[in-house]
C-alpha cells in the first residue's frame, strides 16, 4: 500500500492513518493483523498538485491486491476504509481517494514463491 499526502499531514497522522487502513483491511479482507505493508510518501506542497477543494489532509491511497475478491467485498472494503480514515485519522471523504489495483496471483512473487503457488493463511476469493 502506498499513501501519498502532504508531508506535514503525513508526519502528524502516520500512525492513525496506518491503524485505520489496517483496521479496515483486517475487518473486510480478512488479512492477519500483523500483515501491514504501508509505504508513506510525504510530498512538499509544490509536489502535490490537486483540486482546490481538497485540504491539507488530502491523501491518495493505492492498494495492490491479488484478484479474486468479489465486487461486494471490494465495495465493503472501500466503505470501511473511508469510515476508518475519517474516524481515526480525521480524513474527510472529500480528502480521500483510494485506488484498488488488482493483479492475478501468477504475477506476484512473495517470499520467493510465485503467487499462484503460495499458501496463504487467509482467503483471497471472498
Amino acid at each position: 500500500m502506498k499513501i501519498y499526502g502532504h508531508a506535514g499531514f503525513i508526519e502528524k497522522r502516520r500512525q492513525q492513518i496506518s491503524d485505520a487502513i489496517q483496521r479496515a483491511t483486517v475487518q473486510e479482507l480478512g488479512l492477519p493483523e500483523g500483515k501491514r505493508y504501508h509505504r508513506f510518501i510525504g510530498l512538499a506542497d509544490a509536489d502535490f498538485i490537486h483540486p482546490e477543494d481538497r485540504s491539507a489532509a488530502y491523501i491518495v491511497v493505492e492498494i495492490h491486491l491479488m484478484t479474486g475478491r468479489s465486487d461486494k467485498t471490494l465495495r465493503a472494503y472501500l466503505l470501511a476504509l473511508q469510515a476508518a480514515l475519517e474516524d481515526y485519522a480525521g480524513v474527510a471523504p472529500n480528502d480521500l481517494e483510494v485506488i484498488l489495483l488488482e493483479t492475478p496471483p501468477a504475477r506476484w512473487s512473495i517470499r520467493g514463491v510465485v503467487g499462484d503457488e503460495l499458501k496463504l493463511p487467509y482467503e483471497v476469493n471472498r
